[in-house]
């Protein structure tokens, strides 16, 4: 694409590259999202921008960006950062990109009261950060094994304001979290893939997203086996513990959560219809 093409004619030859690999529509998306960091216009500037011819130095960018896409690395990586529950994560191949699902999650962990939340396996913090931005009188504790994880949560911790009521911990679940420390929330989105189903995966996800937190290796199921093992320990007396699960897990980690002695376990959904979330509650009275 060289003579300075419009913003118009790039946006055509680019999709007509891209297309083939990952469809028209995503394509579309994709490619607008790639040309508006590029330019540092905003989308309603590109929109009305066909007819004008793209800047040297935002085609040159703009180039880079379509070539590393068509190497099939996420758009997230390419442009740093993600959109979650209304806000921009910082986000890297270091941890998982956020997903509309996860916003079940979210809904579910707002559907009561907590003044002190954990996040197990944090990544990139957009759930501890997400609950604190959106409780301002709580505070939490966000663990992960992945030091490199534990740096993107603490600057998006920082991005969002609330950095002085998160503390971080390095760990393997448990390990990270305190003896004796109680919470009236616990929430997980936990590697949850299982082993034979890696080789199904998209490119962008099989190879740019870090596999510790994909996978747990075997039916997938482990990551929640570890977490049930000590939710009882430290939850408050009625506190509650929801974690996202994958497609058809449900039934397994809702037994999972009753062998525990969680109480009040049930599923939601997310937008798409599909069961997403396991949620269950330590009782008032459990010793």
């Amino acid at each position: 694409m060289s003579g300075g093409p419009t913003v118009a004619a790039w946006l055509r030859e680019a999709t007509a590259r891209l297309a083939p690999l990952v469809g028209p529509e995503e394509a579309r998306r994709d490619l607008r999202l790639l040309l508006a960091d590029a330019t540092g216009w905003s989308a309603a500037r590109l929109a009305a921008s066909g007819p004008d011819p793209l800047p040297a130095e935002a085609l040159a960018r703009a180039d880079s960006h379509l070539a590393r896409r068509m190497a099939r690395e996420p758009v997230s990586q390419i442009l740093g950062r993600w959109h979650f529950f209304g806000r921009d994560f910082r986000v890297t191949r270091d941890v998982l990109t956020p997903r509309p699902d996860t916003e079940a999650l979210v809904a579910r962990a707002l559907a009561e009261p907590f003044l002190r939340v954990a996040d197990l396996g944090t990544g990139s913090g957009i759930l501890a950060v997400t609950l604190l931005a959106e409780r301002p009188e709580a505070t939490g504790l966000a663990t992960d094994i992945s030091q490199a994880a534990l740096a993107i949560a603490r600057e998006n911790a920082d991005r969002h304001g609330v950095a002085d009521r998160l503390a971080f911990a390095r760990g393997d679940w448990w390990a990270a979290v305190p003896e004796g420390a109680r919470f009236d929330l616990i929430v997980s989105n936990p590697p949850y893939i299982a082993e034979a189903e890696l080789a199904t995966l998209a490119p962008e996800v099989a190879g740019h997203e870090p596999r510790l937190a994909l996978t747990p290796g075997g039916d997938g199921l482990s990551a929640y086996a570890a977490i049930l093992a000590g939710a009882m320990r430290h939850l408050a007396p009625g506190g509650r513990l929801a974690v996202e699960i994958g497609a058809g897990q449900g039934a397994a980690v809702s037994a999972l959560f009753s062998a525990a002695g969680l109480e009040a376990v049930g599923i939601d959904p997310d937008l798409t219809g599909r069961e997403r979330v396991v949620h269950g509650r330590r009782g008032a009275d459990a010793p």
